[in-house]
């Protein structure tokens, strides 16, 4: 994640920018990596005090960990992304479970739903990265009912994830005038976007603890499944290559509290309840 550039929606091709990206997140196999992030989906859903019967949209839904958390929950459960195999690798889990979701292939810049459809609009580790950040503020506050609640989990600029951007960032340049994924866990950029029409925002920092049998194994994980580091490795030569594995397992033991080979490293994100006003 690079520094911001003032640059304007307008100015810049973001139609080509999602491209790209919905490109990185279908390489590799997300889901795997996405798994280990449950129980954030799971604190979110309780942080928002979900109730039986609510509808819940669950939008950049990855492979559904919030999704199967509402639905746990006895909610009406409509689950997006713009990626096919993430919604299959989540209706299988749910299909595992025996939880009755509605999956969707929907934008979350311009999702295909009414105004005021949905009780609750959650996002996990997902619209963060989309390129029109107000855009997709906006349409999540459009399809919520006035009374209702919008819930994130973004990671932070100083986390261990948006360190790791930062650091590829280096190697392969994002594309110039659009807006950090990491503003979405400031309170700053919060406000910009949705305290204007919503009634109250809660912000709870939180981390994720990201557990692997060593950083060389993270590394490994992350590299084969994660579509972005995917599509970076494969950006660079050899030599490169080389130098930002380095840089990747230095990063790992700057955030590894673990003594013992293995790795255990805590990420910042903040958990994030909007009340509609």
């Amino acid at each position: 994640m690079s520094a911001v550039i003032s640059t304007s929606p307008s100015a810049i091709d973001l139609a080509a920018v999602k491209g790209r990206q919905q490109i990185a997140w279908s390489a590799g196999d997300y889901a795997v990596v996405g798994t280990t992030l449950q129980i954030v989906g799971e604190s979110l859903c309780e942080a928002l005090d979900l109730r039986g019967a609510e509808r819940v949209l669950d939008v950049a839904a990855g492979n559904g960990n919030a999704t199967l958390a509402a639905a746990r929950r006895w909610c009406d459960v409509v689950s997006t992304d713009y990626v096919p195999a993430l919604l299959e690798r989540g209706r299988a889990r749910a299909s595992a479970e025996g939880l009755t979701v509605q999956f969707e292939q929907a934008d979350a810049e311009n999702l295909p739903y009414a105004d005021h459809s949905f009780d609750v609009v959650l996002s996990t580790f997902g619209v963060m990265f989309t390129p029109n950040q107000e855009k997709a503020a906006a349409e999540m506050a459009r399809v919520c009912k006035p009374d209702g609640r919008i819930g994130l989990a973004n990671w932070t600029p100083a986390s261990f994830i948006g360190e790791l951007f930062k650091l590829m960032g280096r190697y392969v340049p994002p594309p110039a005038g659009v807006k950090s994924p990491a503003l979405w866990g400031t309170e700053e950029r919060l406000r910009e976007l949705f305290g204007e029409r919503n009634g109250s925002i809660a912000i709870e920092p939180r981390h994720f603890v990201f557990r692997y049998r060593s950083a060389e194994h993270w590394l490994e994980v992350f590299r084969t499944f994660y579509g972005p580091m995917q599509k970076a490795f494969g950006a660079l030569d050899a030599a490169k290559q080389e130098s930002l594995a380095a840089d990747l397992i230095a990063l790992a033991g700057r955030f590894n509290r673990a003594t013992d080979g293995s790795l255990v490293a805590p990420g910042e994100y903040l958990e994030v309840v909007i009340k509609r006003g």
